[in-house]
């Protein structure tokens, strides 16, 4: 039993991981797995007096209520959130529940990471920070509920109270206090057994990357499960009082992962708990108390462009961009700097001064149905969208782009006949049609407003003719010929000379002309699918050469535990060479 326990234990690490590390690595940065968007229901991070109330099956038949409504749920959480505020006020001492031994390991995990000088920021302080003795820091600032515990901790020269459950969504910590740190300032983030207790786990991590200087490190420790169960269950989440301690580690990491991506560099996982005795008798009397770390470094973030690599300053500067998942950010960064690589001067200096009206794009897009609308034409929107020299995000362009996502009932005036006449056409044509007209709106005044009402109005007759010149043309084809005229020729301010010449200009096409337009439109089309064969191409590569990488990392660590050659200390928390194996 107590192999199968330790080879369930074994390392997801290799020996250059765990070189310049402490003790204990168990999850090594290539290791980890994750999906491509955030895995976690909110029902996850409720705590206990917020939990929906189960259900009698037999309720309806002995009249009692059924229903759980919006309101029973405000009020649960409203009850839930006095509760806590209630709990901190007199919280139990966590030291309390933790063994001598697990303490110990805790400060010299953190004694092997924290150095002289350091700024240290600490979430979730108390009256001990397990920090080593006489460890001489430059800062050491506390954050918590309450100051009484950080008042009785000589270490910390500056104390904030702040609740780290109050957050603005998808952003990061609410208190104007944590964020006035300002930016870049601290060397180490320290959160000790307080993961289990967020409610909103990815905003405090990402005020964690704000507040990291470029190379900082998060460290997270964290207790078993029932480390200190019953004091302090009623404030943790339901995923902690459900899920086990592999589990934790896990969750911990993807916290990282799902907060600032590639914004987090070396991400690790370390068991440090004490060994458990040698025998059933003792095991059974023993206190000991499993310990947990999980911790990652910020990355440096790209202040310029490469123009070889014009694609990693964009996936940089999305680490903490709001509303849009791991997979949008991934689906986006390559067509940005593509997109970059084929402006002018101007063109570029748009695109990167342009990527925080990206949220506005992807609240909007956030609410499509992927099926209808698939995530990479909504990246390529948004790509088309933020490359348009008029296209700054304002409320008008927004409104309207709502309306022709069909998002927002279309107005009369333009949405509704737009629709109508360009119904043939396939999503790819209406994404490009919608980049085209979008960024017109509130720009250049009357004469933007006119030229908008002139492509609208000449729509139907632009068709019309393109059938009568094009017999048998395909409906969409003619459609997109239209729109495609329309847009270049009638709707640009500076282009054309009215609805008059644009319609003497229709006239004088031949049937080749418009099929020439058509081959154009459609050669931009294929160029971008080559590309976009190109980047899946590149990525699917790249996801084997980690992949051969970890199952490369494991079949070393196999043979070296069936030639006994090497083998893992769970003591130490590092391979050591068997003795006597050199020459068998």
């Amino acid at each position: 039993m107590r192999e199968e326990e330790a080879k369930k234990k074994m390392p997801m690490a290799s020996e250059s991981d765990q070189e310049n590390e402490s003790v204990g690595l168990r999850v090594g940065p290539l290791a980890w797995k994750w999906p491509p968007v955030y895995p976690y229901d909110d029902e996850l991070f409720l705590l206990p007096d917020a939990e929906p109330p189960i259900i009698n099956p037999l309720a309806a038949a002995t009249g009692e209520s059924v229903e759980d409504t919006d309101e029973d749920r405000i009020k649960r959480e409203e009850k839930s959130r006095v509760a806590v505020g209630e709990f901190w006020k007199t919280e139990p001492d966590t030291k309390e529940f933790l063994s001598d031994a697990s303490v110990n390991n805790l400060r010299n995990h953190l004694a092997f990471y924290l150095k002289e000088g350091d700024d240290v920021l600490e979430f979730g302080a108390g009256e001990d920070s397990y920090f080593p003795k006489g460890l001489k820091l430059g800062s050491h600032v506390g954050v918590a509920y309450t100051a009484d515990k950080m008042k009785l901790n000589p270490s910390i020269t500056e104390l904030i109270t702040a609740d780290l459950n109050d957050v603005e969504e998808e952003r990061g910590v609410r208190s104007e206090d944590v964020k006035g740190l300002g930016q870049g300032r601290f060397d180490k983030i320290v959160m000790t057994n307080t993961v289990d207790f967020l409610t909103r786990p990815r905003e405090v991590f990402r005020t964690a990357w704000f507040l990291l200087k470029p190379g900082g490190t998060m460290i997270v420790p964290f207790s078993s499960r029932d480390a200190y169960k019953p004091a302090f269950e009623k404030v943790q989440t339901k995923m902690w009082r459900t899920m086990n301690d592999d589990q934790h580690m896990w969750v911990a990491g993807s916290f990282f992962q799902f907060s600032a991506g590639d914004g987090w560099e070396g991400l690790k996982g370390f068991d440090i708990s004490p060994p458990k005795p040698n025998n059933f008798i003792q095991e059974k009397l023993d206190k000991t108390t499993s310990m947990y770390v999980v911790q990652a470094t910020k990355a440096s973030l790209s202040s310029t462009i490469d123009p070889n690599d014009p694609t990693s300053f964009f996936s940089s500067s999305l680490w903490l961009t709001p509303v849009m998942e791991s997979r949008d950010k991934m689906l986006i960064a390559p067509r940005l700097g593509r997109a970059w690589e084929k402006a002018n001067e101007e063109g570029r200096k748009h695109i990167e001064g342009n990527t925080e009206v990206l949220v506005k794009i992807y609240e909007s897009l956030v609410k499509m149905d992927s099926f209808a609308f698939p995530f990479n034409l909504q990246a390529q929107l948004a790509t088309d969208l933020m490359s348009d020299m008029d296209f700054d995000g304002n409320d008008l362009q927004i409104t309207n782009l709502r309306m022709g996502l069909g998002l927002s009932p279309p107005n009369d005036s333009f949405w509704g006949p737009v629709g109508k006449l360009t119904g043939a056409m396939v999503p790819e044509d209406k994404v490009s049609l919608l980049a085209h007209i979008v960024p017109r709106f509130g720009k250049n005044g009357e004469e933007g407003e006119r030229r908008l009402q002139d492509f609208v109005s000449g729509l139907e007759p632009t068709c019309s003719a393109l059938r009568r010149k094009c017999g048998g043309m395909d409906e969409g084809d003619v459609q997109l010929a239209a729109t495609e005229l329309l847009a270049a020729e009638v709707m640009r301010v500076g282009r054309g000379g009215g609805k008059e010449e644009f319609a003497r200009f229709v006239t004088a096409m031949s049937k080749e002309d418009v099929e020439g337009v058509l081959e154009r439109r459609k050669g931009y089309k294929r160029e971008a699918e080559e590309e976009m064969k190109k980047m899946v191409k590149e990525r699917e590569e790249e996801r084997k050469r980690a992949e051969e990488e970890r199952e490369k990392m494991m079949k070393q660590m196999e043979e070296a535990r069936e030639n006994r050659t090497m083998r893992f200390n769970p003591e130490t928390g590092a391979f050591e060479e068997v003795e006597g194996s050199e020459g068998e």
